[in-house]
């Protein structure tokens, strides 16, 4: 059981690792804390997998994943104190908003990670 809402995030991600430490930093959300699946995969539950859905939220006994992950985050976020987190609130706060874009956040994340050399799978 988690208490506080955890986010596993993809830490060699130029656009994960900005927004999970904006989230932990600046969101406002209460004991959110943040996770690199690359340095911490304990509490990656069995059968996920970052690199095809994107982040993962645990939330007491709830997994999200992907775009309903970021979705919930941006739906908690109440008046963030960062631009980029208000801005991202406004687009990803909509259901239907955060499944259609998504898809553009993973292929970037890959492009990025492609760039830098690093391997987009992240061994568990």
């Amino acid at each position: 059981m988690t208490l506080s809402p955890l986010f596993i995030y993809d830490g060699e991600c130029p656009f994960c690792n900005h927004f999970a430490h904006l989230l932990e930093l600046k969101s406002n959300i209460p004991g959110i804390k943040i996770q690199n699946a690359r340095t911490n995969t304990d509490h990656i539950p069995n059968g996920y997998d970052i690199d095809t859905q994107g982040a993962i939220l645990l939330v007491d006994d709830e997994i999200m994943y992907g775009s309903q992950a970021i979705n919930w985050v941006c739906t908690k976020l109440n008046n963030p104190s960062d631009g980029l987190l208000k801005l991202l609130s406004q687009v990803f706060s909509s259901k239907s908003r955060a499944i259609n874009l998504f898809p553009l956040l993973l292929i970037s994340r890959r492009i990025l990670l492609f760039l830098k050399g690093v391997p987009a799978k992240i061994s568990t």
